[in-house]
């Protein structure tokens, strides 16, 4: 115990400071959807409301627990497993408030696409991401500082002799062509349908368009494979200039972080409300998909953010540095 107590400064700067940052915007978001809910929120856009799942008390609620948490976290020193396991409950009930952020993200990329924007909506969905964020944050560190050899890397054991150069282990193989598998699977069910033609379109809706299918396939078929694929450490020695340069590791991870958990969140809840559609279902409106659509195509989207996201987990373990303070 006293051993670990004199190396937590070593823990890195980031997640020694994110569980007081955490409680303070945990207070401070918390405060404000306690005003919405007990006055008058600003409109909301065509979407009627900023968070799903747990909006307004829901995220009063959750606020008021992430923030005692997070200075629990931040003093711990023992390890308490249901500590730790509160803290990842909260930031995950956090994070699914904010399914819209993947809209926002392509609205705001592709004006052209017309996908309904409201910039109050889009703040406090970044706000409560951003809290949700911190909390898990301060739980890595505590994680590390109660857990871990290391504080600063959180690894154990001796080194396991991996590195950039280390072949993928065969459940990353299977991860990221399961995301590509996914990826076409939902094209298929599109134009199986007779979907796969909007008609004609103005040039500017058509430009974005064309960039979202590139970005589209690429994000579904080059960003999963470029994680098990030796060219996605090291340029290619037959592409002019850049030959054997190495590629930046987050500019492959960082990507491939930020699609997995947006598409794991949108079409997770999506899942969610489609489920519940399907047990109670409603008159169609003009514009609705068929549900035999949507039971192929959200599921192999979250399938498909599902092989991302763990492709994405060994491509960090294989590519990390070694820890300068233990040397794993």
């Amino acid at each position: 115990m006293a051993s670990r107590t004199r190396r937590s400064p070593d823990l890195p700067r980031l997640l020694a400071r994110a569980a007081p940052a955490a409680a303070v915007a945990a207070l401070g978001y918390g405060a404000l959807q306690l005003a919405w809910a007990l006055g008058r929120p600003p409109a909301f856009g065509r979407f009627g409301t900023d968070l799903l799942v747990f909006p307004r008390w829901g995220a009063v609620l959750l606020c008021a627990a992430a923030a005692p948490l997070a200075a629990a976290v931040g003093r711990a020193g023992r390890p308490r497993l249901p500590l730790l396991l509160g803290a990842w409950l909260v930031s995950g009930a956090l994070l699914v408030c904010c399914p819209f952020l993947l809209l926002d993200a392509v609205g705001l990329a592709l004006p052209g696409m017309r996908i309904p924007f409201n910039l109050p909506g889009l703040l406090s969905r970044a706000a409560c991401a951003a809290v949700a964020g911190l909390l898990a944050l301060a739980a890595l560190g505590y994680r590390r500082r109660a857990w871990g050899d290391c504080p600063r890397c959180g690894r154990t054991g001796a080194p396991h002799g991996g590195g950039p150069a280390a072949r993928p282990p065969r459940g990353a193989w299977w991860a990221a062509y399961g995301a590509v598998a996914c990826c076409w699977l939902r094209i298929a069910a599109q134009y199986g349908l007779g979907l796969g033609s909007p008609g004609p379109v103005q040039p500017a809706r058509a430009a974005s368009l064309a960039v979202f299918e590139a970005g589209f396939l690429l994000a579904g078929t080059a960003l999963p494979l470029s994680l098990v694929h030796r060219w996605g450490r090291t340029v290619p020695q037959r592409v002019p200039l850049l030959g054997g340069r190495a590629v930046p590791r987050l500019l492959v991870l960082l990507p491939a972080v930020l699609v997995s958990a947006g598409l794991l969140v949108y079409f997770g809840v999506g899942i969610g409300q489609l489920t519940a559609e399907t047990l109670h279902p409603h008159p169609a409106r003009p514009g609705d998909l068929p549900h035999a659509f949507l039971w192929v195509a959200m599921p192999a989207y979250w399938c498909w953010g599902l092989g991302l996201a763990l492709a994405a987990v060994s491509f960090h373990r294989r590519t990390r540095t070694p820890c300068p303070d233990c040397g794993r």
